[in-house]
């Protein structure tokens, strides 16, 4: 079963268990699919879709972020309610410790000494990391190892 169709059947579940918040975030997750496959005119493989469900889980952070710094926590908490929806469907994150590891070994296949060389380490971290990382942890990780 692919990690659309199992989406899929979580809105029906939560329809059934009437969960409403969960059914609520999920029927936004599958319309952002459709979108992508209606302007795009292809079938989303499961690396399209946790693209899809990681860009979801950004922009509800950075709406949470603005919605703390303005002081409406009721929109917050609706944000930070969809996100932990979303978590699970998403690759497991590696830890610092795993992060900082695979940038080294990185950093040692490009050869990269400063931090001048850092977009040639960024081009290939994010490749090798895309959906295990997010791309600001990975950036911050890169500085400090080359520093």
């Amino acid at each position: 079963m692919t990690l659309r169709e199992t989406i899929n059947e979580d809105v029906k579940t939560a329809m059934k268990a009437k969960e409403t918040k969960k059914r609520d975030a999920l029927r936004l997750l599958t319309s952002a699919f459709k979108q992508i496959e209606v302007d795009e005119r292809k079938e989303l493989s499961d690396d399209d879709v946790i693209k899809i469900i990681q860009t979801q889980v950004k922009r509800r952070n950075d709406s949470a972020s603005q919605y703390k710094d303005a002081g409406r926590d009721d929109l917050m908490q609706i944000e930070l309610d969809e996100i932990a929806v979303y978590t699970p469907y998403l690759p497991a994150q590696l830890s610092d410790e795993e992060l900082e590891s695979a940038l080294k070994d990185i950093i040692s296949k490009v050869g990269a000494t400063t931090v001048k060389d850092m977009g040639k380490v960024m081009g290939m971290a994010s490749k090798e990391l895309a959906g295990k990382a997010d791309g600001k942890r990975i950036n911050e990780s890169v500085k400090k190892l080359l520093a």
